[in-house]
């Protein structure tokens, strides 16, 4: 079986609408694929709608989250969450908050922009997105790409997305509230592509043990952003701290040109993830 737990659509940064993301699972050949989307589950209903039969949703969700780094800095991290109630009250708040402050920073940081004189319109940038859907850094960086200022999402993001003038923060959910949040709504969590390097800083081995005591149910261990070496050490710890292992393949649609399935979870790591969960369940086609 080939399982994919790791996708975004539409309604969040990538380009694929829910109902083509999982038209695509099923043409490449998957037989299980998990939307996740950021900060948000408003993809959910239409996937679920257009499963084509013999495919399975996985219903998550890419948290931005919090997390000393082991090192004594305050780093992002981003947390996979499968499973879980979407009606859970904390969590819509949190979700909302944000999908909010995801916005706001993107319209700030195409204004500045506009006044150095990059040729994007903020307000019809903000009007090509779904309704109260996350905006990103990608959108701002694919509007780049269509006013001929960059010739890649890739090159956006180096020139100009992060940090520099440009710049906007957020402020994330912290790790350990996250993890409590989604385990208290019957999910399990995933620690997305921890060691990858070319993201940024990351967290220490210690700190991936320290969330494990407090409830991370996995890590993402095969990642495009993972060489073997990094994927031999994170396997191992997750043997040692008893986690659940997984791996996928981040895809955005166009916006990336990492393909669906590059990278594959072994189904009975995905039975764990199901087993562990007490909410919501696998949704099959």
């Amino acid at each position: 079986m080939r399982i994919d737990l790791h996708a975004h659509s539409s309604q969040s940064d990538g380009t694929d609408t829910p109902a083509e993301l999982v038209a695509a699972a099923a043409a490449t050949g998957l037989h299980a694929v998990a939307i996740t989307d950021h900060d948000t589950s408003a993809g959910w209903q239409e996937a679920a709608a257009a499963l084509p039969p013999g495919l399975r949703l996985v219903r998550g969700a890419e948290l931005s989250c919090a997390s000393t780094d082991g090192l004594g800095r305050l780093i992002t991290v981003h947390l996979l969450a499968y499973l879980y109630d979407p009606t859970s009250v904390a969590i819509v708040e949190e979700q909302l908050r944000l999908r909010s402050e995801r916005r706001h920073r993107v319209r700030v940081m195409a204004a500045r922009m506009v006044e150095d004189g990059f040729p994007i319109d903020p307000a019809e940038l903000m009007a090509a997105l779904p309704e109260d859907a996350p905006a990103g850094r990608p959108h701002l960086a694919m509007a780049l790409m269509r006013a001929g200022v960059v010739e890649s999402v890739n090159e956006a993001f180096a020139k100009y997305l992060t940090g520099g003038r440009y710049y906007v923060p957020k402020t994330d959910t912290p790790v350990e509230t996250a993890i409590e949040m989604i385990t208290d709504a019957g999910g399990v969590t995933v620690l997305a592509h921890p060691f990858a390097v070319s993201r940024g800083p990351i967290v220490t081995d210690q700190v991936v043990a320290d969330l494990a005591a407090k409830g991370l149910t996995g890590v993402e261990v095969d990642h495009p952003d993972h060489d073997r070496s990094t994927r031999d050490r994170l396997r191992s710890l997750a043997g040692d701290l008893g986690l659940v292992v997984t791996g996928s393949s981040d895809y955005h649609g166009t916006n990336k040109t990492v393909k669906l399935g590059a990278e594959t979870t072994a189904p009975e790591m995905l039975d764990a993830l199901a087993d562990r969960a007490t909410g919501s369940k696998i949704l099959v086609g």
